[in-house]
């Protein structure tokens, strides 16, 4: 009895000072238009993710598609100790030339559109990309799911 008091005594203590220092849920949305060439890129898989250092994986917070019109709109949340890192990953095929893979693109997003609770009250517009560009950092998916 007295180990499961001395349990439940620490893991208040821990809830309350992640609470403290900006632990607790945190969300993030994020909208945009996605183009190849002169034509919307529609169909293409869209994920947002809260990148994590160290042993702890990175989370994914919600994935997609755009539509016909090559708009998405994704919005998560996540309980982290620390300030949430979202970023948003674009896997496409645009002017891919049949190449095995996907072309895979990655955005940060801005802190200041990191929201404290579940529903965020901020949406980052990404605007509108086209993806025949080839961007800083790009790499090839192997495998997207």
């Amino acid at each position: 009895m007295r180990s499961l008091t001395l349990i439940l005594l620490l893991f208040t203590v821990v809830a309350v000072n992640c609470s403290l220092i900006g632990g607790g849920h945190q969300s993030v949305r994020v909208i945009g238009k996605l183009r190849c060439g002169h034509k919307p890129a529609s169909g293409v898989r869209v994920k947002l993710w809260e990148e994590d250092t160290g042993p702890d994986p990175d989370d994914l917070l919600a994935q997609g598609y755009t539509d016909a019109q090559g708009n998405f709109d994704l919005q998560g949340s996540e309980f982290e100790v620390g300030q949430i890192d979202p970023v948003l990953k674009i896997y496409h095929e645009c002017n891919d030339e049949h190449k095995p893979g996907s072309r895979k693109v990655k955005f940060k997003i801005p802190k200041r559109h990191i929201t404290r609770g579940k529903v965020p009250k901020s949406t980052y517009d990404l605007g509108e990309i086209n993806l025949e560009t080839h961007f800083p950092g790009e790499e090839r998916e192997w495998i997207t799911s």
